[in-house]
């Protein structure tokens, strides 16, 4: 029997534990994507030399990066972020020709100070600080913590 506990499931239980208040829990469920959306989005406005690379470029590179850790942590994750971030791309690139590096910078701020002021609402609920503030791997894991509670909900392993 391997009673080793993967690091996936330490970080969970840890993470968890901060978020124990039902009502930070849903701000959380509800911030963490739009927080993960508008990094994207930040990093999708970083111009590129454009006869090397793509609009995007930066964000795809971020975009693998992660899903490369979630997968090295948790293939089903990781899988499932990588199908995340591809709904993310496609959304945020449909957003960056329809507004314009200008405008998806503009609503990418928006969203990411919206978010966090969310994020820190639910811990002032909570009584108890955001767990990125103790390793910053944390700010990883809220997107799989909460891409992990859907699993969980329909009977899908991690």
């Amino acid at each position: 029997m391997n009673t080793t506990t993967r690091p996936i499931d330490r970080w969970f239980a840890h993470y968890s534990d901060d978020h124990r208040n039902d009502a930070n829990q849903r701000i959380h469920v509800v911030c963490v994507p739009l927080i993960l959306w508008s990094a994207i989005a930040l990093l999708w406005t970083i111009p590129s030399p454009a006869a090397l690379f793509n609009d995007g470029v930066f964000a795809g590179i971020a975009m693998l990066l992660a899903a490369l850790f979630y997968y090295r942590h948790s293939r089903p994750l990781g899988l499932g972020m990588a199908l995340v971030f591809v709904v993310l791309a496609l959304a945020t690139r449909g957003l960056y020709g329809a507004l314009g590096p200008r405008g998806l910078l503009v609503l990418g701020v928006a969203v990411f100070v919206l978010a966090w002021i969310g994020q820190f609402v639910g811990h002032k609920l909570e009584g108890r600080k955001p767990s990125f503030l103790t390793d910053l791997t944390y700010l990883l894991i809220g997107p799989a913590w909460v891409l992990a509670k859907l699993y969980r909900r329909h009977g899908i392993s991690y």
